[in-house]
């Protein structure tokens, strides 16, 4: 079963309860936190996020906050994380056949069937194996590593 981690902050909250009551029976889901509407900072669960799936506790992770950006931002920071706030079916498919993200960042506002659409698109698209592909994810890598 492919394992998911999510999180999210006090805005994403709600969102992120109804993706996993919409996924529970066909993923292994983490839930990450928060576990309520009350304010949080987004970074503490970014980061359980992306340690999680740096550590390949899970497969993919699915961020939520207000916009989506500053939890994306702060998932990036993890060494090993590739997110990537997304909007659309053709950012989807790209970020994941171009970039492989292991996470994707969605914001509140992001009605529920188009999330779920989203989340089933990344997590079935495979990651390109094109030369020019593999070759600047790895400068990244390489670039993660030095510094």
């Amino acid at each position: 079963m492919i394992r998911i981690g999510i999180a999210s902050d006090h805005r994403g909250y709600i969102l992120k309860g109804q993706i996993i009551d919409r996924m529970m029976d066909e993923y292994d889901i983490t839930d990450c936190g928060t576990y309520s509407q009350e304010s949080v900072d987004y970074p503490d669960y970014a980061f359980k996020l992306g340690n999680l799936v740096a550590d390949n506790d899970v497969d993919f992770g699915i961020a939520i906050c207000g916009t989506g950006i500053g939890i994306s931002i702060a998932c990036n920071k993890v060494k090993g994380v590739r997110c990537a706030k997304v909007d659309t079916l053709e950012e989807t498919i790209a970020t994941r056949n171009d970039n492989d993200s292991n996470i994707i960042a969605f914001g509140e506002k992001m009605p529920l069937d188009k999330a779920l659409q989203l989340i089933k698109t990344f997590i079935e698209t495979p990651a390109s194996k094109e030369e020019k592909h593999v070759r600047r994810r790895n400068k990244i890598k390489e670039y993660e590593e030095e510094n």
